[in-house]
């Protein structure tokens, strides 16, 4: 007899939200293969030339660096920051999305010319590695280089690290997870605060929430092909390195604030609530947000109420952490 294996229900989407996805993709949206990675770098490329575009319109600032990783290999670093920053300024290391096979230093430009708009802000944008041709342990190490370049030229680039944040998009979110398990295990960088935006952190895509979507905005079939193409070999492995998936890590003591915001539903919501939840019992600091009826990326569509929301939890708990009290 052949049993079938059926998906447990999933929370709905919000109907904003749902209104707005449909009309934007036309109907769900089919996963991504193997063989779809290559034309999204393609495009996120050409993003990449727009942005760099509207740096100029917007008469930013552009400092080129390059870290140096673990096995040698050269990481380009890009900061951005506005002509008037200042001494206060602070400084953010951003570490773009993409199930750690595509995107590039620009994708997600949105939120640094925001960050670099309202705050005044000195943000690194990182060229990690990606997976499939460069697997773990390349993406941590490249992002942590980013971070210890960082610290080395904070006093040429005026800016005070350990009070700034590592911040992450989806995979990115997971690096910044990483980076920070990676700072505390090796003595520093030390950093003010780790915002982790539906952070991709557990490999073993067996949660609930994973379970709940096969389809849709970066499902479960998408989120195991984004980890083993990352784990390479240690896919399905027991004792895959806590760097690697930071779910894995069994003592969150001594981590930097972190702000974590996921949706109900994407795959990412219960790893997301057990990571704050660890950091809790552990005796750190969290803020999380779970919003009902957000799928992934939810936040892009920012004319919904739901994105209004997220952004403006987002703007209160950097508001805190960066000790800003106007605009710059």
């Amino acid at each position: 007899m052949t049993h079938v294996t059926s998906s447990p229900a999933a929370p709905p989407l919000d109907p904003e939200l749902a209104a707005a996805l449909a009309l934007q993709l036309g109907g769900d949206p089919s996963p991504i293969g193997i063989d779809d990675v290559a034309v999204k770098r393609a495009e996120e490329a050409q993003v990449a030339l727009e942005v760099l575009e509207q740096i100029k319109e917007r008469d930013l600032v552009v400092v080129e660096g390059t870290a140096t990783s673990h096995d040698g290999a050269h990481v380009p670093v890009s900061v951005v920051h506005r002509k008037d920053r200042g001494p206060s300024s602070p400084v953010i290391l951003y570490i773009h999305g993409g199930g750690m096979m595509m995107g590039n230093r620009w994708s997600g430009a949105d939120v640094i010319f925001d960050w670099v708009e309202h705050y005044n802000a000195v943000v690194a944008t990182v060229e990690y590695r990606l997976a499939p041709e460069h697997p773990f342990p390349a993406p941590q190490e490249d992002c942590y280089a980013a971070l210890v370049w960082l610290e080395e030229s904070s006093r040429r680039l005026g800016v005070n690290l350990e009070a700034g944040l590592v911040a992450g998009i989806s995979a990115g979110a997971g690096l910044a997870a990483s980076v920070c398990l990676m700072a505390r295990d090796r003595g520093g960088p030390r950093v003010g605060g780790q915002l982790l935006l539906a952070p991709m952190l557990d490999d073993r895509n067996d949660s609930v929430s994973a379970r709940q979507f096969p389809r849709g905005m970066w499902n479960r079939q998408e989120n195991e092909l984004g980890w083993r193409s990352l784990l390479g070999p240690l896919h399905g492995a027991d004792d895959v390195p806590y760097v690697a998936a930071p779910a894995r890590c069994a003592d969150l003591r001594g981590l930097p604030p972190a702000f974590i915001e996921v949706g109900s539903a994407e795959v990412f919501r219960d790893e997301a609530v057990e990571y704050a939840s660890k950091l809790w019992a552990a005796g750190g600091e969290a803020e999380l947000h779970v919003w009902a009826g957000g799928f992934h990326g939810f936040q892009t569509f920012d004319h919904t109420a739901l994105a209004r929301a997220s952004a403006g939890a987002l703007r209160s708990w950097m508001d805190r952490r960066l000790g800003f009290t106007g605009r710059a």
